[in-house]
């Protein structure tokens, strides 16, 4: 089958690689007709080089048919149409009781201390092939994939692998509601989907920050108020003066160790990137930092007792805290890998209704076959083309 395959430092390539087989009782195989490129997948690109291998087959968000089930897989049968939740989880464990699904203790990589495997993510979270591919092996299929009607065409469904879920969590998280502001840190995919979340739920006010024409224009079709990151460099100050002078109630990070801001951060990242792979995995796990631009914003902006939401993904660790301000000014954090299958049956009832509330059908700005892979990967990494969103089809 061909697969986009991870052959070096900002370097992907579509190869032919084995197709899945079975392997256990519990798998699935799924014949993909639609997969994502998702921001996060740009830290595979450049900063986690240290923890991939040339070959690895990138991609976690994907939909497709079943092709083939295990002996163990009880609800799904060949020619289901399905999407498939990009952190692999049991259902069953004392995390997935609690709806933790992303802390699964079956599918933890404990070798690495970390959470539950997901798919394309680097030997961090199990090494397993993903599904920017024509194929894909599914492990605990008997409780992940989420059958789907034929009424909609794949986009109505294909972004409650990852996209969809990710941006209601983190709206959730924020924990507001009619009366609130939200501001909205970064508008690739997380965030603009952050946006029509934050709008649908009812929140009072929606101020949306980034420095691209195209993103700051898409986040105002959907009602937000936007936030030129260009027309100067303290969003702090521009956020506090658009609510009072108090800020925002809450602030969702949607932007991660991607942030602008800070160049010496950024040649430390590029460097351990370069370095030989063991030495490399030991700078990035004992001594690493991250680009913490857009979350300090958040912490300075966020009002007194409000809530900081992370949904941008962070891999430093140590990474300098501003815990003096954050003490003072008694905020609450909440972040995490998001547990998907704990928000499924009601983002599924959303993309099934007769109206497309949230705009999913024309959410991505680019469709592809997967052969076009590695030139999305630099266009949607250089936001060239008013790129935010590429939907590829094997």
């Amino acid at each position: 089958m061909r697969a986009l395959t991870w052959q070096g430092i900002g370097d992907v390539q579509v190869r032919e690689v084995p197709d899945p087989v079975i392997q256990e009782p519990t798998d699935a195989i799924v014949r993909v007709t639609a997969t994502a490129i998702c921001g996060s997948d740009l830290h595979l690109y450049d900063v986690l080089a240290p923890f991939l291998k040339s070959g690895d087959v990138l991609g976690h968000e994907f939909m497709g048919v079943v092709e083939a089930v295990g002996d163990g897989v009880d609800g799904l049968q060949p020619g289901d149409r399905v999407v498939v939740p990009f952190c692999i989880a049991c259902g069953h464990c004392w995390m997935c009781r609690r709806g933790l699904f992303a802390q699964c203790e079956t599918t933890q990589v404990t070798e690495h201390d970390k959470g539950a495997r997901l798919f394309g993510y680097t030997s961090l979270y199990g090494s397993v092939p993903g599904g920017q591919a024509e194929l894909v092996r599914v492990p605990h299929a008997d409780f992940g994939p989420v059958k789907l009607p034929d009424n909609f065409p794949d986009e109505r469904f294909l972004f409650l692998s990852d996209v969809l879920p990710t941006a209601w969590q983190g709206v959730e998280f924020a924990d507001v509601g009619p009366d609130d502001t939200l501001a909205v840190l970064g508008l690739g995919p997380i965030g603009q989907m952050a946006v029509r979340v934050a709008r649908h739920r009812g929140v009072g006010r929606v101020l949306a920050v980034d420095l691209v024409d195209e993103r700051l224009e898409y986040a105002r079709q959907w009602g937000a108020e936007v936030v030129d990151y260009r027309q100067g460099n303290d969003v702090a100050a521009a956020l506090s003066e658009l609510t009072d002078g108090r800020g925002p109630d809450a602030v969702l990070d949607a932007v991660g160790m991607e942030a602008h801001g800070n160049p010496v951060a950024g040649a430390m990242i590029a460097g351990a990137a370069r370095l030989p792979k063991p030495v490399g995995r030991q700078a990035i796990d004992k001594i690493g930092v991250d680009r913490l631009d857009a979350l300090y914003t958040a912490i300075n902006a966020v009002r007194r007792g409000g809530t900081v939401s992370v949904s941008g993904v962070y891999g430093g660790a140590v990474d300098p805290m501003p815990l003096f301000t954050m003490f003072d000014k008694g905020i609450t954090v909440r972040m995490g890998q998001c547990h998907v299958q704990r928000w499924t049956d009601e983002l599924f009832d959303l993309a099934n209704q007769t109206t497309d509330v949230l705009g999913l059908e024309d959410f991505a700005t680019h469709r592809l076959p997967l052969s076009e892979a590695p030139d999305a990967y630099e266009m949607f990494r250089d936001k060239r083309d008013g790129c935010i969103k590429v939907v590829l089809h094997p």
